[in-house]
């Protein structure tokens, strides 16, 4: 088997290049099988790597970095037989809290690499592949702020995302949008819009707290607008997953997934910010391989 782990330097402040030495340790008994380790250079280099050696035939592919890295990795295994491994060093790492609870690096590298693969769904937006969460709204602004407030020294993901919340309260605007649930069309004022394949995303937030990675289905969150005063009252809920209980909060499930606005919007997907005013979702049921650490 050849296992590719793809590292993002810039992860954990620099701390992902520390374990090289271990990946090496962990394959000096494994001589039936190749190790190739790459580092990152610039935003998309990862898809980059995953696609051409994903294209030579099966192999692991590991991602050593945050959520952003795992999402470059994805767009470049997708539609091939290569399996994904998820080795958490960012600020985030929130799709890893939906397969499991092992916090410690190299206990959760060593388990990888002799893990058990799994078909999982992958979920499409427009042109572009996410196996965790995609928003719009407010939140995607939230991620934009979170993104500037991490590059400060001593600020956590979680505590740049509290911090995120707060400022982009006041510099909000509402979307108009009507967002079509496979034939079932809404119009509304949006606060925010998050479309879930996993569980977490913002450092530990649940938008949707009953999302299954092999269900079939995505599970969509809908926040009318409310006030700001009432934006503060709903984000301390909707972090701990439990804003299902307020009258501004729906929840769907379903396959395709179409958003349109008169105006470009913020889309974020995985952590990455484009502009669009016709958005369209759809799963693709099992469509990625997993590696679940043992």
């Amino acid at each position: 088997m050849k296992h590719i782990f793809i590292i993002n330097p810039a992860a954990g402040k620099g701390k992902s290049m520390e374990l090289i030495p271990f990946i090496n340790d962990c394959f000096k008994a494994k001589t039936d099988d190749e190790l190739v380790i790459e580092v990152t250079k610039y935003p998309g280099h990862a898809t980059e790597i995953a696609k051409a050696h994903s294209g030579s035939g099966e192999c692991r592919v590991y991602s050593i970095g945050g959520d952003g890295t795992v999402n470059e990795i994805v767009n470049g295994i997708a539609g091939t037989s290569s399996a994904l491994g998820v080795i958490p060093t960012g600020s985030g790492n929130d799709f890893i809290r939906s397969l499991h609870s092992e916090t410690n690096v190299k206990d959760v590298i060593a388990g990888t690499i002799n893990g058990i693969e799994r078909k999982i769904d992958l979920a499409k937006v427009n042109d572009k592949y996410f196996i965790n969460i995609s928003s719009i709204g407010f939140d995607a602004n939230v991620v934009f702020n979170a993104n500037l407030f991490k590059k400060k020294p001593g600020i956590t993901g979680s505590m740049a995302y509290l911090l995120s919340i707060i400022y982009t309260v006041f510099k909000h605007k509402i979307c108009k949008i009507r967002v079509d649930i496979d034939g079932n069309i809404i119009d509304m004022d949006a606060l925010l819009v998050a479309v879930a394949n996993g569980k977490f995303y913002g450092g530990g937030i649940m938008p949707a707290p009953d999302a299954s990675l092999d269900d079939g289905l995505l599970d969509i969150c809908l926040v009318s607008e409310v006030s700001r005063l009432k934006i503060l009252h709903l984000f301390p809920k909707y972090i701990k997953g439990q804003h299902g209980v307020l009258k501004e909060v729906s929840f769907f499930k379903g396959r395709e997934i179409r958003i349109q606005s008169d105006e470009d919007v913020c889309l974020n997907i995985d952590g990455e910010i484009i502009e669009a005013k016709t958005i369209d979702f759809q799963i693709i049921q099992a469509g990625i391989k997993i590696i679940m650490p043992v």
